[in-house]
């Protein structure tokens, strides 16, 4: 089976979010798969989160974190960057990993000589994937990989801030930062494609 980089991403972060948890310090509440109640309820599902269909779970983040922020088009410039910004998003909200993609981007374009600086407001359209296509012309496959890293920067960053202004959220740091740094690794392993052809399997048999 050949499988893609979307799959490998949703294929690990479920495997990684495991089944149900209700987690006290959890301010997102009751989650199946990583899916939050909130998101669950958004999405039209209405039941028990315990029940909650894993292929509803997987047309949600595929829906919600990928087409949304538009990694069917940054991939190909940088498969890194997409998997970076598709884990951010499921941790903090794709609006927030979009935002610092603009952000980053504005104090990477030479103040404007790259290209002008963008509204930072959460929606990758075209004049954010032209911008970060007139990045990659400026700076090549080692400005790519730098950019891609500063988000990773960022997220650590986020995640340290979560936990020093809720002392709760210290739970869950040091798995979060973990996430952050291995993610690459994950994604990218065989195990990931192993991962791809169990779930799709399952959720082709639970559709039918």
């Amino acid at each position: 089976m050949t499988t893609s980089l979307k799959q490998r991403l949703v294929a690990s972060v479920m495997d990684r979010e495991g089944g149900y948890v209700n987690h006290p310090s959890d301010r997102g509440g009751p989650t199946n798969y990583g899916i939050t109640v909130a998101v669950a309820r958004e999405n039209g599902y209405q039941g028990d989160m315990r029940s909650l269909p894993k292929s509803l779970a997987v047309r949600i983040y595929e829906a919600r974190y990928w087409t949304s922020i538009r990694l069917d088009r940054i991939a190909p410039i940088s498969a890194t960057l997409a998997e970076y910004l598709f884990d951010f998003g499921v941790n903090s909200g794709p609006g927030r990993a979009a935002q610092e993609l603009q952000r980053t981007l504005n104090v990477l374009n030479s103040r404007g000589k790259l290209f002008p600086d963008l509204n930072v407001d959460g929606a990758v359209g075209p004049v954010t994937l032209n911008a970060l296509a007139d990045y990659r012309k400026a700076r090549g496959g080692a400005g790519l990989y730098v950019l891609a890293e500063s988000i990773n920067g960022v997220r650590i960053a986020f995640c340290r801030g979560l936990a020093e202004r809720d002392e709760r959220q210290e739970d869950f740091a040091y798995g979060w930062f973990k996430r952050v740094v291995n993610l690459r690794n994950e994604v990218e392993s065989d195990h990931a494609d192993r991962l791809v052809a169990t779930l799709y399997t399952e959720i082709e048999t639970e559709v039918a």
